[in-house]
């Protein structure tokens, strides 16, 4: 996998510097921030390499700011890694065929905001691919991502183990009037059509966000970032009052 721009290169030489092929600069580029990218890169014996601005644009486009990565593709968690964490505690975010890598990227940076991993059906899913790292800022470096085979099959087995499964759909109750304490999947659907049939049947609950305006639905990401972080505020977040 090749990515480019400071961010999510620093990201990856700090979380996965073993799995770096090498790093590419700008030759001609001079700044504070990549030189103690730099440093770090041979402080943890990462190959650098240096070439013309030209050679970064083809590998990666013009947006690169200066370095490139190459990187091998990230490896995902098998299932049983769902079930890790403290009972009562775990939060899944499942995504029901999200095609789309700035939707995928997004979701990944609420998930690690909200302290979820991430399950993605092996078909119909986008890839974990340079788009989707600069779309999360860095966070599908720190996210735990589950790769499984079925995702109603997959369901059904987390209910098995005591997780309860709140899907995502305008044909919901209001999400605010749900409980969404202890171990959750809460599933999100694909773009255009939502939830798949199966799916949703395989859903203990199905939860919508409440629409003031003439829209009807907000997208993947944005509904995964509503939906995830009232989970958040149910799990004990106490306000501050303010004299």
């Amino acid at each position: 996998m090749i990515l480019s721009r400071l961010h999510p290169v620093e990201e990856a030489v700090r979380s996965r510097p073993r799995e770096i092929e090498w790093v590419l600069f700008d030759s001609g580029r001079r700044d504070r921030r990549t030189g103690e990218l730099k440093r770090a890169c041979r402080s943890l014996g990462i190959a650098t390499r240096y070439g013309e601005k030209k050679a970064l644009d083809r590998l990666a486009g013009p947006r690169h700011q200066g370095v490139v990565a190459r990187l091998a593709i990230r490896g995902y968690l098998g299932g049983e890694a769902a079930f890790e964490g403290k009972a009562g505690e775990r939060f899944l975010l499942l995504l029901d065929q999200i095609q789309d890598p700035q939707n995928l990227g997004a979701i990944l940076r609420v998930a690690e905001g909200a302290g979820a991993a991430v399950v993605l059906p092996e078909r119909g899913s986008a890839p974990l691919s340079e788009a989707v790292a600069r779309s999360s800022a860095g966070a599908v470096e720190r996210v735990p991502v589950i790769r499984v085979g079925n995702l109603r099959r997959f369901l059904d087995r987390l209910k098995s183990q005591g997780f309860r499964a709140v899907g995502l759909d305008p044909a919901g109750t209001e999400i605010y009037r749900l409980d969404l304490t202890g171990d959750l999947a809460l599933v999100v659907g694909s773009e255009g059509k939502g939830l798949r049939r199966l799916v949703r049947e395989g859903c203990d609950l199905l939860a919508r966000l409440p629409m003031k305006g003439e829209l009807a639905s907000l997208n993947a990401a944005a509904a995964a970032a509503a939906a995830a972080y009232e989970v958040v505020r149910q799990r004990g977040f106490s306000p501050k009052v303010l004299d």
